[in-house]
């Protein structure tokens, strides 16, 4: 038997039987939660609101709305309004333009008239 399964078990009454050590779940360590002391404990109620009262907006509330809001709707113009910079849209427009210089493609700014 190698010394850590030896360090890990512990003789009985009998030397002939070994067992391992065990440790009750009692004896454990007690965490606790960092709720602290300003825990508001569930009442059952939508938002803590009891049917038939006004809901009291909090100050956070208006600023978030408006800032996420507003936010998201500068992200959205700003993806339609942004300049296509694939490298496919370039490589397109540069056999175009070369394809155009050769003659092989009429240049689509000239009138045939």
């Amino acid at each position: 038997m190698s010394n850590a399964l030896r360090a890990a078990t512990r003789l009985t009454a009998r030397p002939s039987t070994i067992r391992p050590v065990t440790r009750a779940f009692s004896q454990s360590q007690v965490v606790k939660g960092g709720h602290g002391t300003s825990y508001d404990p569930p009442t059952g109620w939508l938002f803590g609101v009891k049917p038939g009262e006004k809901y009291e907006k909090e100050g956070w509330e208006g600023p978030m709305y408006w800032g996420f809001c507003g936010s998201m709707v500068f992200a959205i113009v700003a993806y339609a309004f942004k300049p296509d910079t694939s490298i496919q849209t370039w490589a397109l427009e540069e056999a175009r333009r070369r394809l155009e210089a050769e003659g092989i493609l009429p240049d689509p700014d000239t009138k045939n008239e």
